[in-house]
C-alpha cells in the first residue's frame, strides 16, 4: 500500500489533505511545514512533499504579492483584446510579454483579457501600441487604467 502522502490527486482531483495544506498556505504562504502537519495531521516530511508536488504540477505556486505603485510601477491596466482566428497562439504571445501579469481567453465582448504592469504612461502606450496591437490576429483593444488597487485576495478556498 503506497504511503498517506503519495497520492495526492487522482484524474486531477485533490484529495482533502492536499486541499487543507492549501487553505493553510492561503494564509500564510510562509508557514512552516511542521505547523501545516500538525494541522492537517501528516509529518513535516509528508507535507514538504505534498507542497512540492503540488508546485510541480502547477496547482499551486508561492509568490510575493505587491501592490505594483509601491514597488516602482505606476500604471497598472487590464487590456481587453478582440482577435480573430485561434486564440491560442495570441494568448502565448501575450503571456510571453514582460509586462504582462495576466492572460485569460474569455467568452463575452472580449476574445481575452491581459492585465500589464508598466513604469509609465509612455511605457503603457508602447506596450499597447507597438507590441499588444502588433499580434497577428488582434483586431482592437479596449483598456482600463487602474487608478487605485483596492482588494487584491488570493485566500478564497478550495472545492
Amino acid at each position: 500500500m503506497p504511503p498517506r502522502s503519495g497520492k495526492h490527486e487522482h484524474n486531477g482531483v485533490l484529495d482533502d489533505i492536499s486541499k487543507a495544506i492549501i487553505e493553510q498556505l492561503q494564509q500564510d504562504g510562509r508557514r512552516a511545514y511542521g505547523t501545516i502537519g500538525k494541522a492537517v495531521g501528516l509529518s513535516e516530511a509528508a507535507v514538504r512533499q505534498r507542497v512540492q508536488k503540488l508546485i510541480d504540477s502547477g496547482v499551486i505556486q508561492i509568490v510575493a504579492v505587491t501592490d505594483p505603485t509601491e514597488v516602482g510601477f505606476a500604471r497598472q491596466a487590464m487590456i481587453g483584446i478582440r482577435a480573430t482566428g485561434d486564440l491560442e497562439p495570441i494568448s502565448d504571445a501575450l503571456a510571453e510579454m514582460e509586462e504582462v501579469d495576466y492572460v485569460v481567453i474569455t467568452a463575452g465582448s472580449f476574445d481575452l483579457i491581459a492585465e500589464v504592469v508598466c513604469e509609465s504612461d509612455e511605457h503603457l502606450l508602447e506596450v499597447l501600441s507597438k507590441r499588444v496591437r502588433a499580434i497577428p490576429g488582434v483586431t482592437s483593444t479596449e483598456s482600463f487604467v487602474y487608478l487605485r488597487l483596492r482588494k487584491q485576495t488570493y485566500s478564497w478556498g478550495v472545492r
